[in-house]
């Protein structure tokens, strides 16, 4: 209680953002910057699992679209007309220097289900760009470095992609259209501009959404500039900063839910050690998303039989049977799978259920005030069972405390896979090394 007092107390403006070197970024909790619009921390958590829920279901509709594509090749050759969405929300927030225009910090939420980074792109025409709340708008006049991308002399970087880039002859433009799975949406031209390292004064260009107009769908949140893409790294065509930074090694730490210290993700180089990792596993599909083989659940020492079939089942591509998203807060898992993991947690606790669900969550507890008590560990393996592939989850991974109960952090959903959030991931050095084909944890890294 004294960590979420101070969480919702601290000052937002006077949160500390210490000079980076090259390739690194400064990483926060979301809700540091937006905890102003809540009465107290309990509100703020429950718009977390909202987002959370509205997220899930939008990469359960990619998923079926992407088996659904999959199996009309197979079936007789023809692909259905569908629209890839992805969602315009991640839980954490990277800053940015932008440009050569004032050197100014700027706010991006981070995505590891997106491959675009965009921000808006001033000055807008009326009515086009949201208000930002804190942070002034970038303004592609101001800034020396910025440039606009031509998609005929530049082919390779205007990656053509149906109903979301296309180079037009109107200027050799290369427009991008986004739309999200939550209604918003972002348009506007694919441009250049620099980062700015400031421990080192090193600047790094990139490619970016130059973003004219993002009122036409549901809004976005005003606190922040854009959106970072931290998708997968693809050799060829992609967007997302480990593409353009063509970076194999990906390190963040995300931070604890209650911290208001900052966190770093960096590119090229990790500081975590590779303590136990799980393998990488490739989608020609989606090839931007982290999949990788959950092999067995324990609850304690009790094994909770896993359905490797399900994800078989899913498709022939789908050769992993769970994947990372940091944007979904709580780990999901497929409903039958789910049942006999909640059973079994259950059997582990003596403690009387709560009589009834609170959100999402089915199974919580209610305690007198002052006793924490202490629940089961969960245990992760992942290609093999042995301790180099091993997912250690404890308490603070495993309960959620909300509205004065203890609830356990994992839900279900309507899909053959499984979702590792950000809740069982909070604290741990995660190492994404494409290289290697690899994602390591080190426990407790960022505490």
């Amino acid at each position: 209680m004294e960590a979420r007092k101070r969480f919702m107390s601290i000052d937002p403006t006077k949160i500390p953002d210490p000079p980076m070197p090259s390739y690194t970024f400064a990483l926060y909790n979301r809700g540091l910057f937006e905890k102003s619009k809540f009465k107290d921390y309990d509100s703020l958590l429950e718009n977390r699992l909202a987002r959370s829920q509205a997220r899930a279901k939008n990469l359960a509709m990619i998923l079926e679209n992407s088996n659904m594509i999959d199996k009309s090749k197979r079936d007789n050759g023809n692909v259905p007309k569908t629209t890839s969405l992805q969602f315009a929300d991640g839980e954490y927030v990277a800053s940015f220097i932008l440009g050569t225009d004032q050197q100014t910090t700027r706010h991006l939420l981070i995505d590891t289900g997106s491959d675009l980074v965009w921000w808006q792109c001033g000055p807008c025409a009326e009515n086009k760009c949201y208000e930002q709340k804190t942070e002034p708008l970038y303004d592609l006049f101001k800034s020396k470095t910025y440039r606009k991308l031509d998609c005929v002399a530049e082919s390779r970087n205007c990656v053509f992609k149906s109903k979301v880039i296309d180079c037009i002859p109107q200027g050799n433009t290369c427009i991008y259209d986004y739309k999200y799975g939550d209604g918003s949406r972002t348009r506007g031209w694919i441009a250049k501009d620099v980062i700015t390292f400031v421990l080192d004064q090193n600047q790094v260009s990139i490619l970016f959404g130059c973003g004219r107009d993002q009122t036409s769908g549901s809004a976005f949140s005003r606190e922040f500039s854009g959106i970072a893409g931290l998708g997968r790294r693809v050799n060829v065509g992609g967007y997302s900063l480990q593409s353009q930074f063509k970076a194999d090694i990906m390190a963040l730490c995300l931070p604890e839910f209650y911290s208001t210290k900052t966190s770093t993700i960096s590119f090229h180089t990790t500081p975590f050690k590779k303590k136990t990792s799980a393998r990488l596993l490739p989608s020609s599909r989606l090839p931007t998303y982290y999949f990788i083989n959950l092999l067995k659940v324990f609850i304690n020492n009790k094994e909770v039989p896993w359905f490797p079939s399900l994800s078989r089942n899913f498709g022939n591509d789908m050769t992993g049977s769970c994947f990372v998203d940091t944007g979904v807060t709580v780990t999901s898992f497929p409903q039958d799978f789910y049942t006999v993991f909640r059973d079994t947690f259950r059997k582990e606790v003596n403690i009387p259920v709560y009589d009834a669900p609170l959100g999402n969550f089915d199974t919580c507890y209610m305690v007198d005030p002052g006793v924490v008590p202490t629940f089961p560990v969960v245990k992760m393996y992942f290609g093999q069972q042995n301790p180099e592939n091993l997912l250690l989850l404890e308490q603070k991974r495993v309960v959620v405390h909300e509205r004065g109960l203890f609830c356990m952090a994992f839900t279900k959903w309507d899909q053959p896979l499984a979702i590792i959030g950000s809740y069982q991931l909070q604290g741990i050095g995660l190492t994404f090394d494409t290289a290697t084909e690899t994602l390591s944890f080190e426990l407790d890294a960022c505490s």
